[in-house]
């Protein structure tokens, strides 16, 4: 999740819209366990994984997974209940009855080969990711005309965080 993402049928970006039309949004599976990380967090990987390749190391073979930790591990409800609260009290959300196509439960990522041979890990917990993501869109709805300096700035807040 980030900001700018403005793809449909996805959660946070459907929360958004909805809540700027003042609209409930409908939430199809609110006890489906989701690996939530900034889009950050997998770039850092992959500029991590990059290095690693163009230094010719052995340890670049092979396939890789850049998810969250397993405290960023939540429901989706969970996630739309913490969007809701920094959105504001418009935002509100309820369970969508319709019929749905079916959906796997829990989704997660064994990113161990990331961690361990690359030394990779989350720089932003889930709280921390959400509270920036809001704080995106808001400024894009409030002031858009800064939000190329608002991306940068949490692009640098980031990067420095990495240790």
């Amino acid at each position: 999740i980030g900001g700018g993402d403005w793809s449909e049928y996805r959660l946070v970006p459907d929360c958004f819209r909805a809540w700027t039309n003042q609209e409930k949004m409908m939430i199809r599976f609110p006890n489906a366990i989701r690996p939530w990380q900034h889009v950050l967090e997998p770039l850092y990987g992959y500029l991590k994984l990059a290095q690693v390749l163009y230094e010719g190391k052995p340890e670049s073979e092979g396939s890789w997974n850049f998810g969250p930790s397993s405290s960023n591990v939540q429901s989706v409800q969970y996630v739309v209940e913490m969007i809701a609260s920094l959105w504001g009290d418009q935002a509100k959300w309820q369970l969508d009855e319709a019929s749905n196509p079916d959906e796997a439960y829990y989704l997660k990522l064994d990113c161990s080969k990331a961690k361990i041979k690359l030394g990779w890990s989350l720089v932003w917990d889930l709280e921390t990711t959400i509270q920036h993501t809001v704080d995106w869109f808001k400024t894009y709805l409030n002031t858009p005309e800064i939000i190329r300096e608002k991306t940068i700035g949490q692009i640098e807040q980031y990067f420095s965080g990495i240790h």
